[in-house]
């Protein structure tokens, strides 16, 4: 896909992200919650997000394919057709109780590599955007991840501590919140999109699902930093990003 090729998919996206608020927004602090399989919650804004974000996407883009963490890979396309992975809302837990760090991802991959991906926090009014080589944007304005280079002096977010458990990768944890002194657990979508402005300088987040990490490992990159992937004891992601720097230093506790 050519620029203008990718330009135009980021504003399908951005269509499908306000289609999506106007869902999510008027059932925040007033939405009854259900619990998955997984132990994971799910609400109707969950559902009625990705309904409206795949309807908007199947409509411009009739042969590509669709992910979404609520509705899986029913429409899956061609292998080799693009695809569009979807999550509605990064953040179920803050969103049920009344926490708006919370956010929509949807990134739209060419052979398993993202090459469009929105992180949109529809509660504090900001939309992260970047195509490949294009940059990255938070509301029309580019943003550049931290360029920090030393860990003492650094702001380090993890996900949380049971990720790192279900990830084989509680040494890492213990020896992050060791040598680190400012450690935050700025999670899911809010701790991704402050990283890649730059707020934050870098994040290790794992067991990771493809609709938790695919925007970020092309914003990270489009925003000046760097993203590293390992694969969990589960078999999920684990995501490192953030200042090329430190994510190197990071890198190298795993």
């Amino acid at each position: 896909m050519d620029v203008e090729s990718l330009n135009a998919a980021a504003r399908v996206a951005e269509k499908a992200c306000d289609l999506a608020r106007a869902e999510i927004m008027p059932r925040f602090r007033d939405v009854a919650v259900e619990w998955k399989q997984d132990g994971s919650p799910v609400t109707e804004a969950d559902r009625a997000a990705e309904k409206v974000i795949r309807a908007t996407l199947r409509e411009a883009y009739p042969d590509h394919g669709l992910l979404g963490e609520e509705y899986g890979d029913a429409e899956a396309g061609p292998p080799t057709a693009p695809r569009w992975i979807i999550d509605p809302i990064d953040g179920t837990i803050s969103f049920c109780r009344g926490i708006p760090l919370f956010g929509t991802l949807l990134a739209l991959t060419l052979e398993d590599q993202p090459v469009v991906g929105v992180i949109d926090l529809p509660a504090l009014g900001e939309r992260y955007v970047a195509i490949r080589g294009g940059g990255c944007s938070r509301n029309g304005q580019p943003v550049f991840c931290s360029q920090s280079d030393d860990l003492k002096r650094s702001i380090v977010s993890t996900g949380d501590p049971i990720c790192f458990e279900f990830a084989g990768r509680r040494p890492l944890f213990e020896r992050i919140t060791r040598e680190v002194p400012l450690v935050r657990g700025y999670t899911d979508a809010f701790g991704h999109a402050q990283t890649i402005s730059g707020g934050i300088d870098a994040m290790v987040d794992c067991d990771l699902n493809p609709w938790d990490a695919a925007a970020t490992e092309l914003l990270a990159v489009e925003a000046g930093g760097a993203c590293e992937t390992r694969i969990g004891a589960r078999g999920k992601i684990d995501l490192v990003f953030g200042s090329r720097a430190l994510v190197e230093q990071l890198v190298e506790m795993f």
